[in-house]
């Protein structure tokens, strides 16, 4: 076959592909495809008696959530973290709290969209329901994952 030499030797993929970079990548993937998904059904229905611009919203708040959720560090909300910030042990907590709210909230408004919204009144056309249903879904796992996937890293 195919000979390197020593080439190769050094070669360690669990250096280069640790937790934290399955984690990111994995979430940054099903991030991009919840928001391809949207996008694909702004293109399939471009008229807004179709497809309401206005549930652009749900997905917004739930990358807003996902920036939020991220921003807090598990060493702030615990204590360990470097104690003289300006919001603090309690402050990052409300923080991740409120993150998670409205985390919660866009996957439940794209529900609310899909399941009170296009069922009883537009049911030949489901798909920009289940779009905005599915984005925000994905949304809400790459946040799960993008949390609770990554482990810190502390020592300096």
């Amino acid at each position: 076959m195919f000979d390197c030499g020593n080439c190769c030797q050094d070669l360690d993929l669990r250096e280069r592909f640790n937790r934290n970079t399955i984690a990111s990548i994995l979430a940054g993937v099903i991030f991009a495809i919840g928001w391809w998904i949207i996008i694909d059904s702004t293109c399939k229905y471009p008229l807004q008696v179709d497809f309401n611009k206005v549930f652009y919203i749900i997905g917004s708040v739930g990358t807003f959530a996902l920036i939020l959720v991220n921003s807090i560090s598990n060493s702030q909300v615990r204590g360990d973290g470097y104690s003289d910030s300006c919001v603090g042990q309690v402050g990052a907590r409300i923080i991740l709290f409120i993150a998670f709210l409205l985390a919660f909230g866009s996957v439940i408004g794209g529900a609310w969209v899909f399941f009170g919204y296009y069922i009883p009144y537009k049911s030949d056309k489901l798909y920009p329901g289940v779009a905005i249903f599915c984005q925000n879904l994905a949304i809400f796992i790459s946040t799960l994952i993008l949390k609770f996937g990554r482990k810190e890293d502390l020592s300096y």
